[in-house]
């Protein structure tokens, strides 16, 4: 009986969302329905906001039902937003009309933004003064955040320069709001000893655009937690670990029942899970990630180190770090309480050699050298922190593919967050952000800084803020863009058009056209370097700059290139950039790309439809 009257009342629900003034009879058989069957009709999806909005003027009934706070305006912003409603209480009370409309607005304003953002900064990195915009907006963050999120959700190979933008506003807001935790973490008391929880900020920082939280990696862990009790009940069904509640901080004293802890969590780390240090992948930056390191099951020495020290306290064993040279350690102590102690009264245990307990001549064997006994000496979380992030710095400065030097940015960033006086990591960020281009007045900003720091520095800063300016001279004199016309004579040589899938003759890799210049414009010394005299037509040919499917950038002599004939998306982070669409054949240029180069559409249809229509038509 109810399902037959819901049946027969949605069939005039859509007359009354398209009808101003609805006959009374339709009308009178809708309302007339019990309460919750009419919410369950105005809750199926069926309706838009705009239909329950009109619903919600033909009567005093419908009106009440369609209440800014009841359910149906909280479907229609869960069906809207269902990513969202993590963030509200079922116990709160909540205008769901009101955060609908402001949602939709946010959601407006946000790509009104990114629309923007291709325009003004095609020619030059996006510096961070360039989201003062977003920064400004009125409204919750989470609303900019979730619509940034659509965006790059957006299905298809279109919207390519809109998914380019909004990935670049949503690392810098998520970004900006994990520095600043990690800030306010860092002020904590020396004795506030959350490492897995500093460890997370830097992970969270350097993945911004992952889900990374701490409570899922504290989740993940206190699965293996489990495990550990499980093979531990194994062992001594009365061991007082078993006893603790979850989020208990309790320590055992006895040296046997922590060696116990201690045996169990090496068999099910490195037995069971199969946990180890990744000996063959080193110099990744993913082994530095706790999450990446909980996903792969390896790490080097300072992520295993955290993950043993994580579980073992847990489990009340009170392992220390110590910040050894070339090898994170942990120590654990074999003196009587109270006891005056030295370093021959711990164990020193290697998370990265499978829980392997040291002595200190097997340390300094471990490394290769003696060192002194400070180096064996229990480290803050701070230290820690310092350690692991001094490691992906070293790793920044290893990139080579990587021409945007992201992870070196980052580490910068988190060092500079911890240590701001760093002279020489602050005249490290001031070269890099004048080698990439970013932002010349906070290049100038920061070396004032390092002057004051220290005078010393003047030689340095005096070059680079000499470079710095007369950058910023050249960007005032700077009058519209260069229009390269295939047409014009000079450009006669020219084969090649941009969005075009390309394969380099020599090297194999395949790329796509951003641009071309119509003899190689490089310097002498590149010209040398490249060696490309040695070419047939040397620099007087057309040369290609080209986005590699490696994630490179180069500049490609135009004998060296030929057509792809099996075309396929090149996975670059830039590609965005210059393109709004892939087709399956070609990429199309965005609307700058294209002003730049306004006849080389033309060119490319003419040439996919040379070269892809000829072979598919072979191949039938």
């Amino acid at each position: 009986m109810a399902a037959a009257a819901v049946d027969s009342a949605m069939e005039v629900v859509p007359a009354l969302a398209e009808e101003a003034a609805p006959e009374a009879a339709g009308l009178s058989c809708l309302v007339n329905l019990p309460g919750e069957v009419l919410e369950y009709i105005l809750c199926s999806g069926s309706l838009t906001a705009a239909d329950i909005g009109r619903v919600s003027s033909t009567c005093r009934r419908l009106r009440e039902l369609c209440q800014s706070s009841g359910k149906v305006w909280k479907e229609q912003f869960r069906v809207r937003w269902p990513s969202l409603m993590k963030h509200y209480s079922p116990t709160d009370y909540v205008n769901w009309l009101e955060e609908y409309k402001v949602r939709q607005k946010a959601g407006l304003e946000a790509r009104k933004i990114v629309a923007s953002f291709s325009k003004r900064f095609f020619s030059e990195h996006v510096p961070c003064n360039g989201f003062s915009d977003i920064e400004n907006l009125e409204g919750p963050e989470i609303f900019f955040e979730d619509e940034l999120v659509c965006i790059l959700n957006m299905e298809g190979r279109k919207a390519l320069t809109w998914k380019y933008y909004a990935k670049k506003i949503l690392y810098y807001l998520r970004q900006q709001k994990i520095l600043n935790n990690l800030k306010a973490f860092l002020q904590q008391p020396d004795d506030y000893e959350s490492y897995l929880e500093g460890a997370v900020y830097i992970d969270q920082y350097c993945n911004p655009l992952s889900d990374i939280s701490l409570k899922d990696i504290q989740a993940q862990i206190d699965n293996i937690v489990e495990l550990v009790c499980k093979t531990l009940r194994g062992i001594n069904s009365r061991h007082p670990s078993l006893a603790f509640k979850a989020g208990e901080s309790a320590m055992i004293m006895e040296i046997e029942l922590q060696s116990q802890v201690l045996d169990a969590i090496n068999y099910v780390l490195y037995d069971q899970l199969k946990f180890k240090g990744n000996r063959m992948d080193y110099y990744n930056a993913l082994n530095l990630y706790m999450h990446q390191v909980l996903i792969r099951r390896t790490g080097i020495p300072i992520s295993m180190s955290l993950l043993y020290l994580t579980i073992a306290r847990q489990l009340g064993v009170p392992l220390e770090p110590v910040n050894f040279p070339s090898h994170f350690l942990l120590r654990w102590c074999q003196g009587a309480e109270g006891a005056t102690l030295d370093i021959f009264d711990y164990i020193y245990i290697d998370a990265f050699g499978k829980g392997k307990q040291l002595t200190v001549k097997e340390c300094e064997y471990l490394i290769g050298q003696h060192v002194t006994a400070a180096l064996y000496g229990v480290v803050n979380v701070k230290k820690v922190l310092q350690r692991m992030v001094g490691n992906l710095l070293s790793l920044g400065k290893r990139e080579g593919i990587d021409q945007s030097y992201q992870l070196l940015r980052d580490s910068l960033d988190l060092y500079l967050a911890m240590y701001p006086d760093q002279v020489q990591l602050l005249l490290l960020q001031a070269r890099l952000y004048f080698h990439l281009g970013i932002w010349p007045e906070k290049v100038l900003d920061i070396l004032q800084h390092i002057q004051t720091l220290d005078p010393g520095q003047h030689g340095a800063v005096g070059y680079l803020v000499q470079h710095t300016l007369e950058h910023i001279e050249r960007k005032k004199e700077e009058v519209g863009v260069e229009v390269k016309l295939r047409s014009h004579e000079k450009h006669r040589d020219v084969c090649y058009s941009i969005g075009l899938i390309m394969k380099h003759k020599r090297y194999g890799y395949n790329c796509v056209i951003y641009g071309w210049d119509p003899t190689c414009m490089m310097g002498h010394e590149w010209i040398r370097n490249m060696n490309v005299h040695s070419l047939p037509h040397g620099h007087h040919q057309p040369f290609y700059n080209v986005l590699v499917e490696d994630g490179s950038c180069r500049y490609a002599a135009q004998e060296n290139l030929e057509y792809n004939v099996e075309p396929q998306e090149i996975s670059h982070p830039d590609v965005g950039r210059y393109f709004s669409e892939f087709t399956g054949t070609h990429y199309i240029p965005n609307a700058e790309l294209e002003i730049r180069y306004p006849e080389d559409l033309e060119s490319v249809y003419e040439t996919v439809q040379n070269i892809y229509s000829a072979k598919k038509e072979n191949v039938e």
